[in-house]
């Protein structure tokens, strides 16, 4: 809800396998979203396919990805995305974990990942919410 209000956003774009075949979940989250903002609950190509028709460019659209990986399958097929950002990210993935923020917890595998993505979009950003400090993360991985 926070980043819907700050980006002034015309809709949410929900890219995973698992919930675009759970309606349980894709019921609890068209009603997690705030009132007049459309949430559309698409598989991981579907959302590519999606985001690739020209009609999606004109639109503000927030894209939800569960995990780092998922997040470089889109950023490889969709080469103008404007902001890429990891925010509250390590609690769907078992493993070891590196944090790199109190919302940002990521196994190897994950950084890995990032590393891909920052190589496709180096602006990308650790921001859990719009008035926390953005941290980019080729600074971080870095630290590592």
């Amino acid at each position: 809800m926070v980043w819907s209000r700050a980006l002034d956003l015309d809709g949410i774009v929900v890219a995973n396998d698992e919930t675009a075949g759970d309606d349980m979940q894709k019921m609890a989250l068209k009603m997690a979203v705030p009132s007049g903002l459309k949430v559309i609950i698409k598989s991981l190509q579907g959302a590519i396919d999606l985001l690739s028709d020209p009609r999606a460019e004109k639109m503000k659209l927030f894209v939800l990805v569960r995990t780092v990986g998922d997040a470089v399958k889109l950023a490889e097929k969709l080469p103008d995305i404007k902001y890429v950002n990891i925010g509250n990210v390590g609690k769907a993935v078992e493993g070891q974990k590196h944090t790199f923020t109190q919302f940002v917890m990521l196994t190897d595998e994950e950084i890995e990942s990032l590393r891909q993505l920052v190589k496709l979009y180096p602006e990308t950003a650790l921001q859990n919410l719009p008035d926390n400090k953005k941290l980019l993360a080729t600074d971080e991985l870095k630290k590592l």
